[in-house]
């Protein structure tokens, strides 16, 4: 099993495996529906409107998902590679909470009180944690 050397290398790994649990069960859910129900593997709306309610909050935390992790892999690799981490460790696991927080808050629930927990209290931590971390990488 490899080391990691810090929590950032962590964070990174782990948010990839993040996404890969959402896609892996949003495609479970489609070959159930086109397997049991006989749904045509290729009349899926992208955006999940053609789902039920959880199928559609399915969809959506895993286009979230993928919409803002580039951001933060990016930051974090960079970290990484110009052996800067010291910027990102701290609040690197707060930031994979925070990811994987809005997610399930995004799959449980789309009412209002849900959307603005999962809108002020986890995604513009996301927000913040990454801008904090382009400015310390730049400053260094």
């Amino acid at each position: 099993m490899p080391s990691f050397a810090n929590n950032t290398e962590t964070v990174i790994i782990a948010l990839v495996l993040w996404a890969m649990v959402l896609l892996i069960s949003l495609a479970a859910f489609r070959s159930v529906l086109n397997l049991v129900k006989g749904k045509p593997a290729n009349s899926f709306d992208p955006t999940g409107l053609d789902l039920s309610p959880f199928g559609r909050r399915l969809t959506r935390a895993h286009a979230n998902t993928y919409e803002f992790i580039p951001f933060a892999l990016a930051v974090m690799i960079f970290a990484v590679i110009t052996e800067q981490t010291e910027v990102t460790d701290g609040l690197a696991v707060w930031l994979l909470a925070f990811r994987i927080g809005q997610s399930s808050v995004h799959l449980i629930s789309t009412s209002v009180i849900a959307v603005l927990i999962r809108y002020i209290a986890m995604f513009i931590p996301q927000i913040a944690i990454v801008v904090w971390w382009s400015i310390g990488l730049m400053a260094a």
